[in-house]
């Protein structure tokens, strides 16, 4: 990544991702034309509205009732074929985590790596007859909107905050107005990168389809809730905390700016110095966010799996699973990294270290070739048995020459 930070990048419109991280990332929108024609045509309505349908599936119906279209209704799924009967003219589905059902949509995030893994949540995909839209609106999260089929007119506006006026009695957390900055109409293949909290308003022209490539931080409260639990289960941090700073007596029925001041700075410390901090991120970040649409892996043996290698099967990440790591400080001279997938400590051998890091870094590796990476053939076997039981990563079936 170090080598490509600079190179232009047709995603962006030419421009490179240092570029884009320092002046655009969180701070400004930025439309590319045909940024990514390998979308044009990918899918088509009647696969996402077929999709739509699978009880598996996330997706949200949403349509526009009323005299003036002003009276905003939502069906959760799961969606039934009768759910598209008699629909009013402006109505949206939203279906969520399509690239865990796509090998070839999943493969498009290897446009945006210049982002990492873990800030990923999901690609969404908006279908809209015309006329058909979500409202006007804003998210806490990055998302570069991708049009794969027909046209919709996006208007961007104001930014907003947890203070900004809401439209009342509505399902849908509508802006009560915006001030329209940006007007344009994408075309198949077109890009626009929409950051945090920036108010914005997508109309299709058209019968049309509009891939939402999400990137979302954790909050506050989930990191607290997570540290919360990590810590409540060691010993050092039930310790209870010094108070060794008072000086002074006080008025018994009192406690003083100083007793908060001193019980944050513990705290913070605390927060500062366990290496619990970091495993309770690590738990939570690297879990699915759609845990139940990782496939029921078949339980496979290293002799199958050796099978699979002669066969010409690849491996790679689960689309719908997560497998990140960071690098340990200690003494020892060679690199040292620890893996997490799922929520949990995934050890990995100092044999198969790189192995895995190419994988959670989104490579892919025919089985046979794994062998002239490693002296020892059978230690990344034997884990990447573990992890192909666990639905951590996938077979990929071997490409037939013609």
């Amino acid at each position: 990544m170090s080598k490509q930070i600079s190179q232009p990048l047709s995603i962006l419109g030419g421009i490179s991702a240092e570029q884009f991280l320092a002046e655009y990332w969180q701070k400004k929108p930025l439309l590319v034309r045909n940024a990514l024609p390998e979308i044009v045509g990918m899918f088509e309505p009647d696969d996402i509205k077929q999709l739509a349908l699978d009880d598996e599936v996330t997706a949200r119906l949403i349509t526009q009732n009323g005299q003036n279209h002003n009276q905003w209704q939502v069906k959760n799924s799961p969606l039934s074929t009768k759910d598209f009967k008699k629909l009013p003219p402006y109505w949206t589905l939203l279906v969520q985590a399509v690239d865990h059902y796509s090998l070839e949509l999943a493969d498009l995030w290897k446009q945006f790596s210049f982002i990492p893994q873990w800030r990923r949540d999901d690609i969404m995909v908006s279908y809209a007859p015309q006329g058909g839209s979500v409202g006007q609106h804003f998210d806490f999260y990055d998302v570069f909107l991708l049009q794969g089929f027909g046209h919709r007119r996006w208007q961007l506006g104001q930014w907003c905050d947890e203070s900004t006026e809401i439209v009342p009695n509505q399902p849908l957390k509508l802006l009560a107005e915006m001030q329209v900055d940006f007007d344009e109409v994408l075309a198949p293949g077109d890009m626009l990168y929409v950051p945090p909290r920036l108010s914005h308003y997508g109309i299709a022209q058209d019968e049309c389809l509009t891939f939402s490539f999400g990137f979302r931080m954790p909050n506050h409260a989930q990191l607290i809730d997570r540290v919360s639990d990590h810590f409540a289960d060691q010993v050092l941090t039930k310790t209870p905390i010094s108070d060794d700073q008072r000086k002074s007596p006080q008025s018994i029925g009192e406690i003083s700016q100083l007793e908060f001041d001193t019980l944050k700075q513990q705290l913070l410390e605390a927060i500062q110095n366990n290496v619990g901090f970091e495993s309770a991120v690590m738990a939570l970040i690297s879990e699915a966010k759609y845990a139940e649409h990782i496939p029921e892996p078949e339980e496979i043996s290293l002799v199958e799996l050796n099978d699979y290698a002669e066969d010409g099967y690849g491996i790679a990440l689960e689309p719908a699973n997560r497998l990140l790591y960071r690098t340990l400080t200690n003494d020892s001279p060679e690199t040292t990294l620890e893996f997490w997938a799922n929520g949990e400590l995934f050890p990995v051998d100092a044999n198969s270290m790189q192995i895995f890091k190419a994988l959670a870094d989104g490579e892919q590796f025919l089985l046979n070739d794994l062998a002239s990476q490693t002296a020892n053939l059978d230690a990344p076997f034997e884990l990447i048995v573990e992890a192909l039981n666990l639905g951590i990563l996938m077979l990929i079936e071997p490409i037939e020459s013609d």
